[in-house]
């Protein structure tokens, strides 16, 4: 077996340790933390998609719609702060919900500058229909849960979070 450069060549009598070739970098205990997150985060995007494109929808659509829903509509600014899209996407998003006739864009008269995205009678109609039925699709998973247990997966990705 070679060894690591500038290193003696190992005895007969010695083991080379696993260890001592990876960066000290790669063994931050942390970066399980991170796969784990990853992967946790991944697998419910996978299993809420299948749901949401089995609705006719992306799920930054999806996230839009809901946001919107119960609401009197929110400028684009303040529905990129409360969606998961980012403000570079979300014209795009907008547009094609505009194209389906779920949304349309309303100029307020008290500020002319700006306009605001408003869920129209189809789209305030599939919120009432898909929500619902959404939140039912994810009961199944995370009933699998008991109430302290959420409250503490909870308490860890805010405190998370909040280092951030």
């Amino acid at each position: 077996m070679p060894t690591p450069a500038n290193s003696p060549p190992l005895q007969s009598d010695e083991v080379l340790n696993p260890e001592d070739s990876v960066p000290a970098a790669a063994r931050e205990p942390f970066l399980g933390l991170l796969r784990d997150l990853a992967r946790a985060y991944q697998a419910f995007e996978n299993y809420a998609g299948v749901h949401i494109r089995q609705m006719g929808l992306t799920a930054p659509q999806f996230d839009v719609l809901v946001t919107l829903g119960n609401t009197p509509g929110m400028t684009m600014n303040v529905l990129a702060q409360k969606t998961l899209v980012t403000k570079g996407t979300l014209t795009g998003i907008v547009d094609r919900l505009e194209q389906k006739g779920l949304v349309r864009r309303e100029v307020p008269p008290e500020n002319r500058r700006c306009f605001k995205v408003v869920l129209t009678e189809a789209g305030e109609k599939l919120f009432e229909e898909i929500f619902p039925a959404h939140v039912a699709y994810l009961k199944e998973r995370f009933q699998k849960l008991d109430p302290s247990e959420m409250a503490q997966i909870q308490a860890c990705l805010k405190k998370l979070q909040a280092i951030f």
